[in-house]
């Protein structure tokens, strides 16, 4: 196989991060074909079908040694056990947002993760963020203050969901860092914890006549399969696009997604979002550009 010129490995990488980006940002659309299912419901569908189609990737790629091996390690089992807990709460939160149509408090969530993971990197990994870096976690939450007693805390209070799928999300990260497994391996390690509960979870609910996928439509019945690829396809792609792009250029394409949750939510969706939400959502978004410039800039001095 030829190597790839860097004008191809360019544009590779830039065509995986928008088709992983792209799919994350409108996977609301994909989420509300399934409504009628319950969220955890949901979830147990989505690992079995991710979970089928990882080990079917891991395969043709003939790496199912490497799974076996990773297999006899405590401590990488441990470490995707909890990468796994935390992944699952992201997913479940993430379609109880589509079901209850908070999708807009949902992008805030990935809107302030790269900021976030700033803070983590200080408490954690003894990272020292630079002065404007502080300047742009420091807008940040106070767009998230106004957003909790001005914008959406007038009626809602403190918009839990955004805030914890960014937490989630932010320490699945950090969590990862600590591992070398790539996409495909650590996506199979991790959906291998939560098959079996999955598996029992769905069965009880078919057994006790609580299951809701039986009794939806088949048209709503040919989305559930669909469930695996809109889960490992993106995740992939992402992997392919971080090993062809540089950590900035790939900084650009993740604001695709909660840019593009955003816009759905106001105007397919038609959420309510008041002038306070605004001024909340602008200080966040002024905090992210001076965060992507400042980033833009040091790497360009170095």
């Amino acid at each position: 196989m030829e190597a790839e010129t860097p004008q191809r490995k360019a544009l590779l990488g830039a065509l995986y991060a928008l088709g992983a980006y792209g799919a994350w940002g409108l996977s609301p659309l994909f989420w509300r074909q399934l409504h009628p299912i319950p969220p955890l419901e949901l979830i147990g569908h989505r690992v079995l079908w991710g979970m089928l189609l990882f080990f079917l990737l891991l395969t043709w790629r003939g790496r199912r040694p490497e799974l076996a091996a990773a297999l006899r390690q405590p401590k990488t089992l441990a470490i995707f056990a909890l990468t796994m807990l935390l992944l699952g709460s992201n997913w479940f939160l993430f379609i109880y947002s589509v079901d209850v149509g908070r999708v807009v408090e949902a992008s805030l969530g990935y809107f302030i993760n790269p900021l976030l993971n700033v803070v983590l990197g200080f408490v954690f990994l003894r990272e020292r963020p630079r002065p404007v870096q502080w300047l742009a976690v420091a807008l940040a939450a106070a767009g998230v203050v106004r957003l909790a007693f001005t914008g959406a805390g007038a009626t809602e209070g403190i918009p839990w969901i955004g805030l914890t799928l960014a937490a989630t999300f932010g320490l699945y990260g950090l969590v990862r860092k600590t591992t070398r497994a790539d996409a495909l391996l650590g996506s199979n390690l991790e959906t291998l914890w939560i098959v079996p509960p999955a598996i029992l979870y769905l069965l009880w609910l078919t057994t006790t006549g609580g299951a809701v996928w039986p009794q939806v439509p088949w048209t709503t019945l040919l989305w559930i399969p669909l469930t695996g690829a809109m889960t490992a396809l993106p995740l992939l792609w992402f992997s392919n696009a971080a090993r062809r792009l540089p950590l900035t250029t790939l900084g650009f394409f993740q604001y695709l997604a909660p840019t593009g949750q955003f816009l759905l939510a106001v105007f397919a969706f038609r959420e309510p979002f008041s002038r306070a939400e605004l001024t909340g959502f602008l200080l966040i978004w002024i905090a992210l550009a001076i965060f992507a410039v400042e980033s833009r800039l040091h790497r360009r001095g170095r």
